[in-house]
């Protein structure tokens, strides 16, 4: 969109925002046109989503103004911003897990009152969804939900506010393909109706095919703005991460070609889901030492589940866990990570992190927790000689190396980005020297070097023997990091696959039920 056809609806002009030891925002002045599509680009830390909230009214700015409409305005909660039209999607849910969609979608808005008749309520959601284009069970209980189905419920919560300005963190961090092609319809019919969308990403193929505008963020400025046919993928990063980054863009990975003796075996499994459904059926699937075993499939399809079973989180219904021989099928998590299992979760705020403890708990506390015992608990709280220097000391030693960007180990966990909670646990998980990875969405929403990094150790780790169970809606990361890739749809096994052996469009129709390979040839596969 060019400035003269730019119609501005928001301007932020100078905003300065400090966090301790950190300048979030250094002068930074952004105009939003509307129904456009303006995506803000930069890597974990950048200051991109610091900025939008301080136009939702989540922070005050230290310094600079904001201006819709021509009119100076003060958010000073998200209730103003609503209020002005400005609505905001976060990259962790903040739906209420016990209220269903329907009621989710409505808490908080001027006419929730009126319905409280529940039949309808979810009468009227279910006709709001139909005019967007996007639909979840309104019915369904926020707990029960997929992390795409409450991703798409999050921004179907901010469109029902009636607003013009619609803020998305990572929107797609949690979605399959076919449904981020499913959100980038909503958004350009969003767009056809004048409202204007800020898309806050790190996936420059995503940026190139949804913005008109496109704003690239380092360190707290604008370093670069530009339209979309202006841009290239080459361009953007080195606008992103610096000339020298380049190299990291698209790294290929060398798979590890020795694997070992089977490590994990999954036989028969069956598993109910939150609403007593049958959310995983009679799946089976094996990881051998130095073995990366990736899991495809649409959001829903029994991978949550599936990993939480494994893990210890949620009761088997029927079947077999067995590791390094010795079935741990009814052993409690504790057992299994004594047992050399780590789990690195796909709701990163909801179960990989204490948001209101410091990262150095958070960091060393499940440390003792995988070791041994309550006395580690009690000297770490300072009942014996294990002192909190050697917390801080491991804390730093894990910070350091997995690159989180904290301005100090006593920070807590919920002012880090997004990005940077998952460096700390993923950091956490991979440190405590593993047999088993299971990695749900272990980059979901990480900037390219921060991907790339987690990809590599991944990777690495495999070299040395540990196995690791990849589940990830990229279906290019299963694809290019797996030795075998396990589909599923609805819960049951449609196929295994041989990277390069199958081709997308045959794991499309897999991972959408349309096509189920043999016992005979999921058999032949496993045995490789």
């Amino acid at each position: 969109m060019s400035s003269r056809s730019c119609s501005v609806i928001v301007e932020m002009r100078n905003i300065v925002k400090r966090f301790p030891g950190v300048i979030a925002n250094d002068n930074v002045s952004l105009k939003i046109c509307r129904g456009e599509v303006l995506a803000i680009l930069g890597e974990n830390g950048a200051g991109k989503t610091t900025l939008m909230n301080i136009l939702y009214g989540l922070y005050l700015p230290d310094e600079g103004s904001i201006y819709i409409n021509g009119k100076r305005v003060i958010h000073a909660s998200p209730k103003d911003a609503i209020k002005n039209g400005v609505g905001m999607v976060h990259q962790h849910f903040t739906l209420v897990d016990d209220l269903t969609v329907a009621e989710n979608i409505v808490l908080g808005a001027e006419d929730f009152k009126v319905y409280y008749n529940p039949g309808k309520l979810i009468e009227k959601i279910r006709e709001f969804m139909k005019d967007i284009g996007l639909y979840v069970d309104p019915s369904k209980k926020a707990y029960e939900l997929s992390a795409g189905e409450k991703q798409k419920v999050e921004i179907l919560k901010a469109l029902y506010r009636r607003i013009s300005v619609l803020i998305l963190d990572e929107p797609t961090s949690v979605l399959s393909p076919i449904e981020v092609n499913e959100l980038f319809k909503t958004i350009r019919s969003l767009r056809e109706k004048g409202i204007s969308i800020v898309f806050i990403s790190h996936k420059l193929d995503e940026v190139l095919e949804i913005a008109d505008r496109i704003v690239v963020m380092r360190a707290g400025k604008i370093v670069g703005e530009l339209a979309r046919k202006d841009a290239n993928v080459r361009l953007l990063a080195s606008m992103m991460i610096g000339a020298s980054g380049l190299s990291s863009i698209e790294e290929k990975f060398e798979k590890n070609t020795s694997t070992g003796r089977k490590l994990l075996e999954v036989i028969d499994l069956w598993v109910k889901g939150d609403r007593g459904e049958d959310a995983v059926k009679g799946v089976r699937l094996s990881v051998r030492e130095g073995e990366i075993v990736g899991v495809a499939g649409v959001a829903g399809s029994g991978q949550k589940e599936l990993a939480e079973a494994i893990y210890g989180l949620r009761p088997v219904n029927r079947g077999r866990i067995m590791f390094n021989e010795v079935e741990i099928t009814r052993l409690p998590t504790v057992e299994r990570i004594k047992l050399g299992i780590s789990y690195i979760p796909e709701e990163r705020v909801r179960y990989g992190v204490s948001v209101e403890l410091p990262i150095y708990e958070n960091i060393y506390l499940e440390k003792i927790h995988s070791e041994e015992s309550k006395r580690g608990l009690l000297e770490a709280l300072g009942v014996g000689p294990l002192k909190k220097r050697v917390m801080l000391e491991y804390a730093q030693h894990v910070v350091n190396k997995f690159g989180v960007k904290t301005p100090s180990l006593t920070t807590v966990a919920g002012k880090l980005s997004g990005g940077n909670i998952q460096r700390l646990i993923v950091g956490r998980e991979l440190e405590r020297g593993p047999k088993l990875v299971i990695a749900s969405e272990p980059t979901a929403g990480l900037d390219i070097a921060a991907t790339n990094f987690v990809r590599r150790t991944l990777v690495d780790m495999s070299r040395r023997g540990v196995g690791v169970l990849l589940i990830s809606s990229d279906l290019q990361e299963v694809l290019s990091l797996s030795h075998k890739v396990v589909v599923l749809c609805n819960g049951e096994v449609m196929g295994v696959v041989i990277p390069g052996e199958a081709s997308i469009e045959d794991i499309g129709l897999m991972m959408t039920c349309s096509k189920k390979m043999s016992i005979e040839e999921v058999e032949k596969i496993w045995a490789m």
